[in-house]
């Protein structure tokens, strides 16, 4: 059944959308105990048919109820995967020396891959015409990071040779960047907040063919900003109309892109709906909440998550991320405070 699923993971299409997920939903209810328990304690139609197998089930989930998103702070205690395996790769959040990080448990790293890359050629077009440049210190000072790893995956395939990470060296990135630029050549330049703000305060640039893209995080480095104000210093520093964002977790194997306007796109196999903060039994598609997250690419591990985002949902299903759940851990990848 795997196979099956994942033959039609990456062409999956908003007919088929939830067909697919049903799929997975009922998969993950088989082979993920801890997903399994957390459905059962909020749905008396689940019923396990022993005689077919132990862990088979006749339930069936709209996509629509508390029970089928788990909570994400399971992943902070609790081994959540679907099926027993050996993890081809571990990734972990980042938090800080008060919280305790998530772990992921990735049992299929192609699958990841294959997110992330058909998501850039969805988004920004083959990854070959590209020079990819991480701005990422925070993390590539820790282990086990899935942005590390996305990164420096779409770095070696750009075969551009003055793609890379950069750190601290400003210097060094402002010459690069200039060289890109009088080549006039195509750059992505994707940096924790944080650092793109200290960039764009030492920095004057002038950018054109220059896509600037924050993966949020200010992890205590900075005073919180909102995001239009991380958004104008980040234009005003380099020269730039408009800031790119990234919409990603340790939890998931999926990303959801902003091109500049605040409003994040799934690429077709990630679908985000809203539960209601003062009712979370009730999920809706579209409107304002708490955002519970699908990533069909998540297969081994859990594809529905409950996250501790806040925002909104529109009728074309794209997203506004506004802040967090007040008392939710502070999270690497999680965006700007409101």
């Amino acid at each position: 059944m795997p196979d099956t699923i994942i033959n039609n993971i990456f062409s999956v299409t908003p007919q088929s959308f939830h067909l697919v997920a049903d799929k997975v939903y009922r998969f993950q209810l088989e082979n993920n105990v801890v997903f399994r328990e957390w459905s059962n304690l909020f749905s008396d139609q689940l019923t396990v048919n022993s005689e077919q197998s132990t862990h088979s089930t006749t339930a069936n989930c709209s996509l629509f109820t508390a029970h089928c998103f788990l909570p994400i702070s399971f992943f902070k205690t609790n081994k959540i995967v679907s099926t027993e395996f050996n993890p081809e790769a571990i990734f972990e959040s980042s938090g800080t020396s008060q919280t305790i990080n998530s772990q992921h448990l990735v049992k299929d790293i192609s699958l990841y891959t294959k997110s992330f890359f058909e998501a850039f050629k969805l988004f920004y077009g083959d990854i070959k015409e590209w020079c990819i440049i991480g701005l990422l210190p925070s993390y590539l000072e820790r282990n086990n990071s899935s942005l590390t790893m996305m990164a420096d995956e779409l770095i070696k395939a750009s075969n551009n040779p003055d793609s890379g990470f950069y750190l601290y060296n400003f210097d060094k990135l402002e010459k690069i960047l200039l060289k890109q630029e009088a080549a006039q050549q195509k750059t992505l330049l994707l940096g924790v907040t944080f650092a793109l703000l200290d960039f764009a305060e030492q920095h004057t640039l002038k950018l054109t063919h220059t896509t600037v893209m924050e993966t949020g995080g200010m992890k205590g480095r900075r005073k919180e900003l909102t995001r239009a104000e991380v958004h104008a210093i980040i234009c005003h520093g380099f020269g730039v109309t408009k800031v790119h964002s990234e919409y990603g977790m340790t939890e998931l194997l999926s990303q959801a892109y902003s091109l500049g306007d605040g409003r994040f796109i799934c690429p077709p196999w990630m679908k985000v709906l809203v539960r209601d903060e003062d009712d979370p039994l009730t999920i809706r598609e579209t409107g304002r909440g708490v955002l519970n997250v699908i990533d069909l690419a998540n297969l081994y591990s859990c594809s529905f998550i409950a996250t501790d985002d806040v925002g909104i949902v529109y009728e074309d299903g794209s997203f506004e991320v506004w802040g967090r759940l007040d008392n939710s851990d502070i999270r690497g990848c999680s965006l700007l405070v409101v």
